[in-house]
């Protein structure tokens, strides 16, 4: 386990489209993700009591019951008002080749609330990661989004984020939020080149900090958390969007 504890690369949300395309990721600041959706801070902490009522996991393969998790699909059009549509719910799915633990399972979650859905907040995040994944790719898309809220816990010694290891998705885009951590130690995340040796290391603490990821170049993976204290329980929230252009994976 992990004891240093470096802090994020921190980029300015004017250089993301920059840092995107030049080394395949960025990391926005608590402000600045509150300057590059130009909407307060404080609507997105808002968010956070959603956490506090996650349903299990049931398909995790590992045995563990640590992570409890909503889902929710969408569709965002490149128009000028990047028009965001909720489709109907449906099962999350990952060919093995990108997730070999739980890939090639139709894995049904609970939905997200819709009070969370219908927040300005909410829809202005989802719009905007739209915008990067266009400009990252260089052209308006239609795209197809991915919403997850993860809890990670304690309860059992140990919880893994990214219980499959370092791994790519099979999207665009994914960003992760860190929502909020409480008593634990470890959670570091790391992003490698896909295709070279460089890499990076850090530990989000400071919540709605948030990462940016272009799938086909980098992957990613996020250490085990553990209890500060032997016995003690703790969790780190965060919230995974993805951005695919052609369509669901599993269509």
């Amino acid at each position: 386990m992990t004891t240093a504890a470096f802090s994020p690369p921190f980029t300015a949300p004017a250089e993301l489209s920059a840092a995107l395309r030049g080394q395949g990721y960025a990391v926005l600041s608590p402000q600045g993700v509150s300057d590059w959706l130009g909407m307060p801070l404080a609507q997105l902490e808002a968010l956070h009591a959603d956490w506090n009522h996650l349903p299990p996991d049931d398909y995790l393969k590992d045995g563990g019951r640590y992570r409890t998790r909503r889902h929710a699909c969408f569709t965002v059009e490149a128009d000028e008002r990047s028009t965001l549509r909720q489709v109907p719910d449906r099962a999350h799915w990952q060919p093995v080749e990108y997730n070999a633990l739980h890939g090639g399972m139709q894995r049904w979650f609970a939905p997200m609330l819709a009070e969370t859905i219908v927040q300005p907040v909410w829809q202005r995040l989802l719009q905007r990661l739209a915008e990067a994944s266009s400009d990252m790719r260089g052209a308006p898309q239609k795209w197809f989004v991915e919403a997850h809220q993860f809890r990670i816990d304690t309860a059992g010694g140990i919880g893994r984020p990214t219980p499959e290891g370092a791994h790519r998705d099979g999207v665009d885009l994914v960003a992760v939020a860190l929502v909020g951590r409480q008593g634990i130690k470890g959670g570091e995340t790391r992003v490698f080149e896909a295709n070279g040796r460089r890499g990076e290391r850090f530990t989000m603490t400071a919540p709605w900090t948030l990462l940016l990821l272009d799938d086909a170049r980098v992957i990613h993976e996020s250490t085990p958390i553990q209890p500060l204290e032997e016995g003690g329980e703790g969790w780190r929230d965060t919230l995974v969007i993805t951005c695919r252009a052609q369509g669901f994976q599993g269509d």
